[in-house]
């Protein structure tokens, strides 16, 4: 029926099949980061996205990590499992289980004791047995935060395990959510990625973030079978597009406020828009530069603050910006600005939601419990959104 709403079958316990059409390196040379753009082809899905949504993407373990433990076993890959973990009705060969199921990182103490108590090697039985000891608490989780399963296993060759019995310690593997870097207006079958592509040593051994670089390294452009699902978010812009909004969005954290100034753009929205943006080097790191001059030109984005750390003896941050930029800050909030902030959740957004508090304390004039107060009702009213990680 015509204008009828295309209701998609595809969700996280069914993804869909998707390609990617483009990828393509973000920083410049000389950069410390690999930052990479993604678009995904969701044509025939039915899938809508909103700004503010991310993108569930399910990865494979790379190659070379299920091999290594296969080799490790003994194992040519094809003995059948059926891990409770998985759910599953029918047994899978493990090489399945391991490429498309089964996370390998992360081991836990249960594994070290399992280890323990198959190791033959009197050397080995006990290293495992001293880092087991109360005393080693601290010894252990250090030495299993440098490590992935096939760590384990080449160091305890001696310890002898069945497919069945590694496979009882390995989680499942989950799918990795990532902020949709489009608007659904805009691009509405090829939502757009921003990711940061990870990769790093620990314990002697190159490692890899499984799905950064499985769409990086692994999924060729042009491939069908990415398996991606939309995860609808709280992350929302202001029902009024006259309302201003002030978008806080270091590195990938950027992502949904590209999406948003699309949006705001091809809607005619009359609401200004102020970006603070961080990286390291603004020479090689300004990600989608290009693009915030044209909005600054156009005047659909009215200001655009930067701190890139490392281009000063004295690293500077978005939270410092904002301070310097307390007073227009308080009188955009006071006029009912909305403000958002988009990236890492451990020191990133905490420092941000400091910074927010003091400026609400000291250009409103309120002490700590009002400036509080004030910030409670922002999220209350939705004025104050986060999208951390």
């Amino acid at each position: 029926m015509s204008g009828s709403v295309v209701v998609s079958g595809y969700s996280k316990d069914h993804p869909f099949p998707a390609k990617i059409i483009e990828n393509r390196l973000l920083n410049k040379p000389g950069s410390a980061k690999e930052t990479r753009h993604f678009v995904v082809d969701l044509s025939g899905s039915g899938l809508n996205y909103k700004s503010g949504d991310s993108l569930g993407v399910f990865p494979t373990n790379s190659a070379a990590d299920v091999e290594g433990i296969l080799h490790c076993l003994g194992s040519f890959g094809n003995e059948l499992v059926s891990p409770a973990v998985l759910r599953l009705a029918n047994p899978v060969p493990l090489r399945e289980a391991l490429s498309h199921r089964l996370a390998l990182a992360k081991p836990a103490r249960s594994f070290v004791e399992l280890l323990a108590k198959r190791a033959v090697d009197a050397s080995e039985k006990s290293q495992l047995l001293g880092l087991l000891a109360p005393e080693s608490k601290d010894v252990l989780v250090a030495f299993l935060e440098a490590r992935e399963f096939i760590d384990l296993l080449v160091e305890f060759p001696s310890a002898k395990l069945t497919p069945d019995d590694l496979v009882a310690h390995l989680r499942k593997l989950m799918p990795r959510l990532y902020s949709i870097a489009s608007s659904g207006i805009v691009h509405p079958t090829r939502p757009h990625l921003t990711v940061a592509i990870v990769r790093y040593t620990t314990n002697g051994r190159k490692r890899e973030g499984v799905c950064s670089t499985f769409l990086s390294d692994r999924v060729p452009v042009g491939t069908t079978g990415v398996p991606v699902f939309v995860a609808p978010s709280h992350f929302r812009l202001p029902a009024d597009p006259a309302a201003d909004c002030i978008m806080v969005g270091p590195g990938t954290g950027v992502a949904p406020f590209r999406a948003f100034l699309q949006e705001r753009v091809a809607i005619g929205a009359p609401g200004r828009n102020w970006l603070f943006f961080g990286d390291q080097r603004q020479a090689t790191d300004f990600l989608y530069e290009d693009e915030w001059q044209d909005y600054l030109r156009q005047g659909r984005l009215a200001r655009l603050d930067t701190a890139f750390s490392r281009d000063q003896l004295l690293k500077v941050y978005v939270q410092d910006r904002m301070r310097e930029q307390a007073t227009e800050l308080w009188a955009w909030i006071r006029q009912g600005a909305y403000f958002y902030v988009c990236g890492d959740g451990k020191r990133m957004a905490k420092d941000v939601d400091v910074a927010l508090h003091a400026i609400i304390a000291e250009q409103g004039g309120l002490n700590h419990a009002a400036a509080e107060d004030y910030v409670k009702q922002m999220k209350k009213d939705r004025r104050y959104q986060r999208d951390v990680y």
